[in-house]
């Protein structure tokens, strides 16, 4: 498979799912270097302790070497350093979705997991119990399950689960990534309006999702979330089985401090997750696992010993009294479910959010009404000014002054804050024992839990 690759290096080797497979081809036995312009935990540590070498900053030279392949990011652009090297020196170069494509899909049984929300968990949930089932799968998820302790392997299984992001694949593909996965089944979770910087609006979105489903094998299955009516356009087909699951579907739903139980078709099923978001997560999951072959009892060993994600709801430190959240909700409607799901898990507590506007969509107003009824949910909350600011005309900036006031008009503690240092100060000198603090961004955040945690211990 590696004959002709004795050296890959990643550009922009940072991303979650970017590092997760430079790993895993360097435990395959490759020699992988990488870069990228921030690093920032928890992947730079993965990294780190993986043995993969990190160069900070995007130079000419870091190609000096000359690898057998360049894999290049898809948040790179034409005029990166490295990239413009890539083509003037003629060096052979892909996509990570090609790659992945050619190297660990053909002739597998691909699982893929896809939806606005949720696909991280329902990707890690699905390969673990897979896993602890002796199915020994192969994964591409874009986080890092507690489970495996790094979000990509490859093995000689039949089938592989994948994450698959809508996202396009690379300044050279502007397709969605998911078209090159090759799938055999297809979860669609949930469909929103998102990625405002490649899509105008849904529709667009929807047409993406509508090539994936054309690709479904006709002994294949698309499995969809049946209460969302966005997804409806897109089954109207009759080239595979088509499943939906609905919480109609379930019997004694009931979401508890320890996570959710709830009966499907006569079993009981306990859920080490919170929320109603999760419960769907499972739902997709249980289908899928019941086509792989396995019972209800093998399902549920596998929720029984499943340990989560990082940055999904990770309790970061619980110091005098006070707990620290990380959490990867960007979106609003992620946002408003986390905060609902932090209300069961954390009963009688004060919640904060703390948030940070970083991604395309979030940095823009599109959602500016939306984020405050989303963060209304909280009691407390802390608003950063929006990251990289620069490349965004003002008049589609996101305001969070007025976010900030719309929240405060509601009758709740919000606050609005230029820098890091800020916010951290504030949260100091207003958190109180009991408060559960809710750290909200899909970036580093200036590395805001790390810092909270030390000054509370201080």
């Amino acid at each position: 498979m590696f004959q002709h690759f004795k050296s890959i290096h990643f550009i922009g080797v940072c991303g979650t799912v970017m590092a997760s497979v430079a790993v895993a081809l360097k435990n395959c036995g490759i020699s992988v270097t990488g870069s990228d312009q921030k690093v920032y935990p928890p992947m730079s540590n993965f990294l780190i302790e993986q043995g993969v070498e990190v160069s900070e900053g995007y130079r000419k030279a870091n190609l000096d070497k000359s690898p057998d392949l360049v894999v290049i990011g898809n948040a790179i652009s034409r005029g990166n350093p490295e990239a413009e090297a890539v083509l003037e020196r003629k060096l052979r170069y892909c996509s990570l979705p090609e790659l992945v494509n050619k190297l660990f899909i053909q002739g597998k049984r691909s699982l893929v997991i896809t939806g606005t929300h949720g696909k991280t968990t329902t990707a890690s949930l699905l390969a673990w119990i897979l896993d602890c089932n002796g199915f020994n799968p192969s994964y591409l998820i874009g986080g890092i399950p507690e489970n495996f302790s790094q979000g990509a392997r490859f093995t000689d299984s039949e089938w592989i689960v994948l994450e698959g992001d809508e996202y396009d694949t690379a300044f050279f593909d502007k397709r969605s990534k998911f078209l090159h996965y090759l799938p055999e089944v297809v979860l669609i979770n949930n469909l929103e309006f998102d990625h405002s910087d490649i899509f105008n609006d849904l529709q667009q979105i929807q047409t993406s999702f509508k090539r994936l489903v054309n690709l479904v094998p006709s002994n294949g299955l698309l499995l969809v979330n049946g209460d969302d009516e966005n997804i409806t356009p897109l089954i109207d087909i009759d080239h595979c089985s088509i499943e939906s699951f609905t919480l109609s579907h379930l019997d004694d739903l009931e979401y508890r401090q320890t996570g959710a139980s709830f009966i499907l078709d006569g079993f009981c099923f306990e859920l080490p997750l919170y929320g109603e978001f999760n419960v769907r997560n499972a739902l997709g999951v249980i289908y899928i696992a019941r086509y792989c072959g396995l019972s209800n009892e093998q399902i549920q060993r596998g929720f029984d010993s499943f340990k989560g994600i990082k940055r999904r709801m990770e309790v970061k430190a619980e110091i005098r009294g006070i707990t620290v959240v990380d959490d990867f909700a960007h979106h609003p409607t992620a946002i408003r479910e986390t905060l609902k799901a932090a209300r069961v898990r954390f009963p009688g507590k004060r919640i904060w959010a703390v948030f940070e506007p970083r991604s395309n969509t979030t940095r823009r107003n599109i959602f500016q009404n939306e984020l405050a009824e989303s963060l209304g949910h909280a009691d407390v909350i802390v608003i950063s000014g929006v990251t990289s600011a620069g490349g965004i005309p003002q008049s589609d900036l996101l305001d969070t002054q007025k976010l900030a006031e719309t929240l405060k008009n509601a009758k709740r503690l919000a606050s609005c804050f230029s820098s890091v240092d800020q916010i951290l100060d504030h949260i100091i000198n207003h958190v109180e024992e009991g408060d559960a603090v809710c750290i909200l961004s899909n970036g580093g955040f200036g590395s805001l839990h790390e810092r909270l945690a030390r000054a509370l211990k201080g």
